[in-house]
């Protein structure tokens, strides 16, 4: 009976409190019975032996005024003296009967006071009575012979008294003494009894909290060791007792079930993921799917039917199959809404069919063929569009598991789908271009050696000058061929703007499969570091924040990659900042350290005591650097250690590799490892672009070989350099000299590169520049001075919100001699309108917070004084819908981003000359 009964934690714990609260009262009990006696005996001694002492002082002191009234009254004969003793007598009695209870148990004390009462008796009865008498009767000689007799002395009776009162103050004192040892003994008793009551509390608090914390101690280390890394969620909790902690218990394994899962769906759905990886034509994706996730769903038939064009409209066409043969292969094609695949397709719904009669599919076997018992039907989708429509057929009925196995993988498989169709459109350009482009190199080198013939005949001319007039006529037809040769390459200047098309499209195309994929890391690491469901540790949080920031950083890194010709141009904006340096070692330890402790690589940070605390330069390049530096080093690591130091370098290396800021502080930072290290041959090649150490295309380490190229650019933006130390086997050190820059000094740095920049591309020019004519001196300088002409006192308003752009913007048109004003958003531009509507031209950014380019453009139209003011839209875009919407917003013109100040310059001659 008492077995099946539960006692759930409350009941175990109000028990124990009932049996501790049982020993306290027994304790009280005995505790209050031994103070109570105790008090008795005090009162005893308080009520006794006081009493005693005050009435042998009374008896004593009634006995003195006795004498000393009988004395007074026998010298003087006042019969006042004799109250006085009168007084005396009638009280020594009185206290003497009070005093005899006191002293009834002790008889030595009663033998004593009985000798002082007959003591004082017989003084009275043989002394003070007779003497009175003779007084009285006026006897004086025979009451001096009275006195001379010596009949009783009182001094006798005071010894008597106080041999009598020592006594009795020994033995209180002896009573005190003896209470002392009592009540010594009650509190040896009473620490006893609390050390006894403390034992058996704390035995029955150990008893009731043991059976409650070995049960959740059993629970939470189920829990944790579920929770490890190595985990299994198979594990169940086994609980015995019969109280919350089973129910927690209980709980906890639905919880594993449902957590079993979803880790079986995740699981299948990054199995799905990785699988389109390295595939690049549909078909071939369409049958792995159905290979890959038949299984999965338990499905023993299945077709995959994609989504093609035609000038009939949209099909849905059969171009895979799973264990499907000849005549059980299914339709070839659907019309959208023709059968249950169309319709699926149309309506963008999921087909359940269990128990289909007649349906055509039929399950091939060894043995024979088998109906099958469900039928499922998933269209698959991206971006709201239907790619592809799959069907599986099995011979037993599908679970709400397969169905959200499918459900997750219908989205992330769409993006696949489009990213191989869109892979397969970008190899047909791709090929198409590299034809084109041989086409064209081939027309080139005609094009070289007729120029070299031309340059030989116009010599041949010179030397012949004796022959001039029919030179003429060879010169009139050498300039017919010239023209014919300047209309070549004026087509073959439109054919390699064709093929400048094609690279940007194919790099655009290749932006886009980057970050398709990528998005949905970024997406998926945001989900997991906002652990709204709190099923996530601090660490795990933490290592999905650093996905999500790397994700970020990746995303950066791309733009970056696909923009590497503006690094080349000099037309990379470098934005200054202060660096915390005490900061930056903690972001980089905070993104490597998961990574070393993955790898099993020790990982320091090393930062000087000396170091300021900030640092003026680009934060966001310095921190790509340093990314890149340190992923290559974890890269090209098996075991050992990487480490990073940060410190000021001294002068020697300073002079030796930065001689134009010597004497000024450069921070050095290094990144060391012990990798495979770089031999001597390779050291410089690695800096290149698409290189790495081991130089094959098949790469041992992976990467694109971009990372150290974009790195040795980005440090000399900042006035820095790259140097490495490495020798095979031993490791690789990277040390980055890296001064602070101030806004002049990143002004004369940005104009070296633009004047690199230009050289180049005046090398590349040098004979379309031969072939023009001759410009005088007068005529250019004629030319320039109208130019300033037109730009000269023009005011011109920017709207703007990037600081990056309006510096730029507003140090090449003030160079130019244009009058700039500067606005962040459009209502600060309509502010600055109707202030001072004064504007000969307004530059208008699109895209901008608050209120954007195309509503300040209709909003400025709108006012009657400001409508003829020229408007040029500034965008980031190129598409040809956003040049028609910012002209019909009201825009004068429109030139998109990143702005060539050429055509810009040229833009607004137009309109301010109207």
């Amino acid at each position: 009976m008492l077995k099946d009964m539960r006692f759930n934690i409350r009941m175990k714990i109000a028990i124990g409190y009932i049996l501790v609260i049982c020993c306290l009262s027994v304790s009280i009990v005995i505790v209050t019975d031994r103070i109570t006696a105790l008090q008795h005996e005090v009162q005893d001694i308080t009520t006794s032996d006081i009493e005693i002492h005050n009435l042998l002082a009374s008896i004593r002191n009634s006995t003195l005024s006795m004498e000393t009234g009988l004395r007074g009254y026998l010298l003087t004969g006042d019969e006042a003296y004799l109250d006085s003793y009168e007084s005396g007598k009638s009280q020594w009695e009185a206290k003497y009967n009070s005093l005899s209870p006191f002293v009834s148990k002790d008889l030595a004390t009663k033998s004593e006071l009985e000798e002082i009462k007959l003591f004082i008796q017989s003084w009275v009865e043989k002394t003070a009575e007779p003497a009175i008498l003779l007084k009285q009767n006026n006897n004086l000689d025979e009451l001096s012979q009275f006195y001379k007799m010596d009949v009783g002395n009182m001094d006798d009776l005071k010894g008597k008294f106080e041999a009598l009162h020592a006594k009795e103050m020994q033995s209180t004192k002896s009573h005190v003494n003896d209470l002392a040892n009592r009540n010594r003994l009650i509190t040896i008793g009473i620490y006893a009894m609390l050390l006894a009551i403390t034992i058996i509390g704390f035995s029955i608090v150990t008893i009731v909290s043991g059976s409650i914390v070995k049960t959740i101690k059993q629970v939470a280390k189920t829990i944790t060791d579920i929770a490890s890394v190595k985990g299994d969620v198979k594990t169940r909790i086994k609980v015995n007792s019969k109280d919350e902690i089973r129910d927690l218990g209980e709980a906890t394994n639905e919880l594993l079930t449902s957590l079993e899962s979803k880790n079986w769906i995740q699981t299948k759905v990054a199995e799905i993921a990785m699988m389109s990886q390295g595939i690049n034509d549909v078909t071939a994706l369409a049958k792995t799917f159905l290979s890959k996730v038949a299984p999965m769903v338990q499905a023993s038939y299945g077709v995959f039917y994609i989504r093609k064009e035609s000038n009939k409209g949209l099909k849905l066409v059969n171009i895979a199959s799973y264990a499907g043969d000849d005549d059980n292969i299914g339709k070839q094609a659907f019309n959208m809404g023709e059968g249950l695949i169309g319709q699926s397709a149309q309506e963008n719904r999921v087909f359940l069919l269990n128990g289909p009669q007649e349906h055509p599919a039929v399950i091939t076997t060894a043995l024979g063929k088998i109906e099958p018992q469900s039928i499922l039907i998933i269209p698959i989708q991206y971006e709201n569009k239907i790619e592809a429509v799959v069907e599986f057929a099995s011979l037993q009925p599908f679970t709400s598991q397969h169905l959200k196995l499918l459900e997750e993988i219908e989205v992330d498989f769409g993006i696949a789908i489009n990213n191989v169709v869109g892979r397969m459109e970008v190899e047909r350009l791709l090929r198409e271009s590299q034809v084109l482009t041989q086409e064209l190199q081939s027309q080139t080198e005609e094009l070289q050696s007729q120029s070299e013939e031309l340059q030989m005949q116009q010599e041949e001319m010179r030397m012949t000058t004796e022959h001039l007039e029919q030179q003429n006529l060879f010169a009139e037809q050498k300039t017919r061929e010239l023209e014919r040769v300047k209309e070549e390459l004026v087509e073959y200047s439109a054919k390699l703007k064709q093929s400048s098309q094609y690279k940007t499209n194919f790099l655009a195309n290749m932006s886009h499969e980057l970050r398709t994929p990528l998005n949905s890391i970024l997406i998926l690491s945001q989900l997991l570091a906002d652990n709204e469901n709190s099923t996530l540790n601090p660490d795990e949080v933490g290592y999905a924040s650093v996905i999500h920031s790397s994700g970020q950083d990746l995303l950066k890194l791309i733009d970056e990659i696909l923009d590497l010709s503006k690094i080349e141009a000099g037309k990379l904006i470098v934005t200054i900042d202060e660096v915390n340096l005490t900061e930056l070692p903690e972001v980089i330890k905070h993104t490597f350290q998961p990574v070393a402790e993955s790898k099993g690589i020790e990982f320091n940070i090393i930062s000087s005591d000396e170091l300021p605390q900030t640092w003026q330069t680009d934060g966001q390049r310095l921190e790509q650097i340093l990314k890149n530096l340190l992923s290559n080093a974890f890269k090209f690591i098996k075991q050992g250690s990487v480490e990073l130091s940060v410190e000021l370098a001294d002068q020697a290396a300073v002079e030796q590799q930065l001689p134009m800021f010597s004497g000024e502080q450069v921070l050095k930072i290094s990144v060391r490892d012990t990798g495979i290290g770089i031999p001597l041959d390779k050291q410089q090649l690695i800096f290149e672009a698409f290189q790495q150490v081991d130089g094959e295309t098949n790469r041992q380490y992976g990467g694109t070989g971009l990372g150290l190229s974009i790195c040795s650019e980005f440090s000399k933006l900042l006035g820095g350099k790259i140097v490495l130390e490495s020798k095979p086997d031993e490791g690789s050190t990277f040390t980055l000299f890296l001064p602070s820059l101030d806004t002049s000094l990143l002004e004369h740095l940005t104009k070296s590169r633009e004047e690199a920049a230009a050289a180049a591309f005046t090398d590349t020019a040098e004979v379309i520049v031969a072939s023009k004519p001759p410009v005088s001196d007068e005529h250019q300088a004629a030319g320039d001075a109208a130019e300033v002409s037109e730009f000269a006192n023009k005011r011109i308003l920017i709207a703007e919100d990037d600081e990056r752009n309006v510096f730029a913007l507003v140090k090449a048109l003030e160079k130019e001699g244009l009058q700039v004003t500067v606005a962040g958003n459009g209502n600060e531009c309509m502010e600055i309108l109707r202030d001072n509507g004064e504007f000969d031209l307004i530059l208008m950014d699109i895209m901008m917070p608050i209120m954007d380019g195309f509503e300040t453009i209709k909003a400025i139209r709108k006012d009657e004084e400001l409508q003829a003011i020229p408007i040029i839209a500034l965008t980031a875009k190129a598409m040809k819908s956003d040049r028609d919407r910012c002209l019909e917003a009201g825009a004068s013109d429109y030139i998109s981003k990143p702005i060539q100040m050429d055509r810009l310059l040229s833009l607004m001659r137009v309109w301010l000359t109207k």
